[in-house]
């Protein structure tokens, strides 16, 4: 299949893959490489040193400085904000961006913000409007500013019980060293 390029955008990268859509007034610098069967909403911007997988949806006004990596199927929300600077000054060269991964499968709600050189781990829920100051473990849920513990997650979204069930799919987890693994 083709891509879809909206003509009202800016995408200077030809390393997009197939069946992506880019929609109006999305900017994809030169050096960005998107994955397949992905979805970037319009508003959206994406610098030169960004890698994004398969599979990957970006709702609109996200943005996503250089240094951050988007595993496949990972879902952002409108407004979520990447930075890759810990001491932004006017007029600055950044000579390294701190590098920023969100894991498989992740989640991150609306209006989130990222501090640059955090992971945040495999089908991961980060809770709308959330300041997200710290590495985030698989399978767990956080909200807050600063973004705290709340819970497990199963790969489906929904949340676990306390024996780490998922009501809804009916997978069963187990906590093994503090990594939650699948039964």
């Amino acid at each position: 299949m083709k891509n879809f390029i909206h003509e009202l955008s800016d995408v200077q990268s030809i390393n997009i893959g197939e069946n992506t859509s880019i929609w109006q007034f999305v900017v994809v610098l030169k050096g960005a490489v998107i994955g397949e069967n992905c979805n970037i909403c319009s508003h959206c911007f994406i610098e030169n040193d960004v890698v994004i997988g398969d599979n990957v949806t970006l709702k609109f006004y996200v943005e996503i400085c250089d240094g951050v990596t988007l595993e496949d199927d990972v879902f952002i929300a409108p407004n979520v904000s990447f930075t890759n600077d810990l001491a932004p000054r006017s007029k600055k060269v950044l000579i390294e961006p701190v590098r920023t991964l969100v894991k498989k499968g992740a989640s991150i709600a609306a209006g989130v913000s990222i501090k640059p050189g955090v992971t945040i781990g495999r089908y991961s829920f980060i809770g709308l409007g959330s300041v997200v100051t710290k590495n985030i473990p698989d399978y767990t849920i956080w909200y807050g500013n600063p973004a705290e513990f709340h819970g497990y997650v199963c790969q489906c979204g929904n949340k676990l019980d306390s024996k780490m069930n998922c009501n809804s799919c009916g997978k069963t987890y187990k906590k093994v060293n503090d990594e939650i693994k699948e039964q």
